[in-house]
């Protein structure tokens, strides 16, 4: 009798631990394809549609040049742009201005953020800025 609750014993704690394993397997299942999935989430800009082909250079230059460059770009080329792309040029325009023109930051976010439908690459990103600028 002994060693029938001996042996039942084994079992309990060898089923126990078993399904402890199976479970730790899925917890990092789940962190992995979490971090699969956030690494696919992330946008790159420069792959954004909406900017006309050949003008990547002038653009780079207005951002490397600082605000007013890039304000003056947005003036001159950003009727022509197209969103996603011309949403994401704004953002970073908007966080250029920010310390300089408050008002105008958040008029600008606040266009953005109107026209930008939650299916948008960029809607994570006018998520993510939306409690600085409200």
């Amino acid at each position: 009798m002994k060693a029938l609750i001996i042996i039942a014993i084994v079992v309990i704690v060898a089923l126990g631990a078993w399904q402890l394993f199976d479970y730790w397997q899925k917890v990092e299942d789940e962190k992995v394809t979490a971090q699969k999935q956030a690494a696919s989430d992330v946008v790159n800009p420069d792959a954004l549609p909406g900017l006309p082909q050949g003008w990547d250079g002038s653009l780079h230059a207005a951002e490397q040049q600082g605000s007013a460059a890039l304000g003056n770009w947005l003036k001159t080329y950003g009727p022509s742009v197209q969103d996603p792309r011309k949403a994401w040029i704004q953002l970073d325009y908007v966080l250029m201005i920010t310390r300089e023109n408050p008002q105008e930051a958040k008029r600008i976010f606040s266009d953005v953020k109107d026209r930008t439908p939650p299916s948008s690459p960029v809607w994570p990103r006018v998520h993510e800025l939306e409690k600085s600028y409200e």
